[in-house]
C-alpha cells in the first residue's frame, strides 16, 4: 500500500497538494499522512510569553490539520494519520520520513507567488539525494478538475 506524506499549512498550495494526493491514495488503495509543522518562536525576553505564543500556534495548527483530516475522511471514507510537531521544517519532515518507512512519497505544493517555498526549494534542490521516497510537486496553475485528472 503507498501512502503519501502532505506537509499542510493555511496556504492554498498544501490544499492543492491534500488534494491531489489524497485523489491518488483513493485510486491506488493507499493511505495519507498529514502534518503540520510549527515552528519555534522567536526568542520573547518574557518566557511565559514566548510559551503561550508557541502553545496558541501549535493549536491552531492541531485544528487545522483535524479538520482537513476530517474533510478526507468525509470524501474518503479512510481516516488519515495526523500529526503536528514543532521545529525547523526541514529538520521535522526528514525525522518524520525516518521514523515513517511506509511513507511512499512526499508531496508538497509549491508557491503561487512565484517562489517553490523552503520545503520545495530544499527537497527538490540539496537535500534531493537525503529523501528516502518520490517527491511530487504540485504547481499552483492545476485547478481541481485537472488534479483530479491526474491525479
Amino acid at each position: 500500500m503507498r501512502t503519501y506524506l502532505v506537509i499542510l499549512d493555511e496556504t492554498e498550495e498544501a490544499r492543492a497538494a491534500l488534494r491531489f494526493a489524497s485523489r491518488r491514495a483513493a485510486k491506488t488503495g493507499g493511505a495519507l499522512h498529514l502534518l503540520a509543522v510549527v515552528p519555534r518562536q522567536e526568542f520573547v525576553a518574557f518566557g511565559g510569553v514566548q510559551a503561550t505564543i508557541e502553545e496558541e500556534a501549535y493549536a491552531r495548527a492541531e485544528t487545522l490539520v483535524t479538520s482537513l483530516a476530517g474533510n478526507v475522511f468525509s470524501e474518503s471514507g479512510k481516516m488519515p494519520v495526523i500529526a503536528v510537531r514543532q521545529g525547523e521544517a526541514i529538520r521535522v519532515v526528514t525525522d518524520y520520513l525516518s521514523d515513517h518507512p511506509e511513507v511512499a512519497a512526499l508531496v508538497l505544493g509549491a508557491g503561487a507567488d512565484g517562489t517553490p517555498g523552503p520545503l520545495v526549494t530544499w527537497f527538490a534542490g540539496s537535500g534531493m539525494g537525503t529523501l528516502p521516497c518520490p517527491l511530487y510537486i504540485i504547481p499552483p496553475s492545476l485547478d481541481e478538475a485537472r488534479l483530479d485528472t491526474l491525479s
